[in-house]
């Protein structure tokens, strides 16, 4: 098939315009390179069945392809907070010029959605029924109605006009090709220990994330476009939870060294606990992840050792 995927160039579309083309594919990488990078690509600019555009999908595109995934937004809350009306555009129309484009063409479109929509949620784990406790005016929000709000167009879309969509809620996924400086905690805990830093735990450590491992995350994106039976949506991450504590004490495990642990004022509307109840994935595409934590940390580490 011929597959756009919007955010191609970043951390998470990036793996996987390296999975579509090892299945064969041809696809096209569309990406305004705010967050993403060229380098995590470069390997790919030479296959005859990969493109590159530099292109802000909050302005319209015209392509003919079979499917789309809409991955196009920053993800991390120092890069989404750096301009929050860009952040709310970008999710918004870039959802509406996706939308329209399978609408025109008639292709299967996906949308990453995010286990930010939960909010600070007060069911745990969390299934897809739950409508979630969001701070609407907060500093997280341009990320978190955002991604609620692209979710509506999907449905809307899906409803009204028939649109073949595919909507996952992204939970906290790391691996290779993170930046250094996402502001998120794996990497942030990953950078100090290995300057030898202390690592910095917010609050009392005690909140709780689970972990999914990027090749882990891509398996479900794939398979979760494949199948019939669920447009959606549908939640893709690690059930297994850590406190942050647990999180930061293993990173120094790994990389050695003596790093401390220090703890800072928790940020506003930063959620106690997030965790994903996957009992659709494993039941509609059989799926769950299988690396664990500490292995993903290693290979994450491994990657960032002589790029901080």
């Amino acid at each position: 098939m011929r597959i756009l995927v919007t955010g191609g160039a970043g951390f998470l579309g990036s793996h996987l315009c390296d999975r579509l083309i090892s299945d064969g594919h041809e696809v096209i990488c569309l990406d305004n390179l705010f967050t993403g990078r060229k380098e995590n690509i470069v390997h790919l600019l030479s296959n005859p069945r990969f493109e590159f555009f530099r292109h802000d999908v909050v302005d319209p595109f015209k392509l003919e392809v079979d499917q789309i995934y809409n991955l196009a937004c920053p993800a991390s809350p120092p890069h989404y907070q750096y301009n929050p009306i860009k952040t709310v555009k970008t999710s918004v129309m870039g959802a509406i010029n996706c939308l329209g484009l399978a609408k025109r063409v008639k292709a299967r479109v996906f949308q990453a959605s995010t286990s930010e929509v939960y909010g600070d949620p007060q069911v745990n784990p969390q299934p897809e029924t739950y409508w979630g406790h969001v701070n609407p005016i907060g500093r997280r929000s341009c990320y978190d109605e955002g991604k609620r709000c692209a979710e509506t167009l999907f449905f809307d879309y899906h409803h009204e006009n028939r649109v073949d969509i595919r909507v996952a809620r992204i939970f906290n996924t790391y691996g290779p090709r993170m930046l250094p400086n996402d502001g998120r905690v794996v990497s942030n805990f990953i950078v100090q220990a290995l300057r030898g830093e202390d690592l910095t735990v917010y609050g009392d450590g005690t909140q709780t994330r689970s972990f999914c491992f990027v090749g882990d995350l891509i398996e479900g994106l794939c398979r979760f476009m494949k199948q019939t039976e669920t447009v959606g949506p549908l939640n893709l991450g690690n059930p297994d939870e850590f406190t942050m504590l647990q999180l930061a004490e293993l990173t120094v495990k790994v990389v050695g060294g003596k790093s401390k642990i220090v703890h800072k004022p928790l940020p506003s509307d930063d959620p106690k606990q997030r965790r994903p109840d996957i009992t659709l994935a494993r039941r509609t595409i059989k799926w769950k992840p299988v690396v664990a934590l500490e292995d993903g940390l290693k290979r994450t580490i491994a990657y960032f050792r002589g790029r901080v």
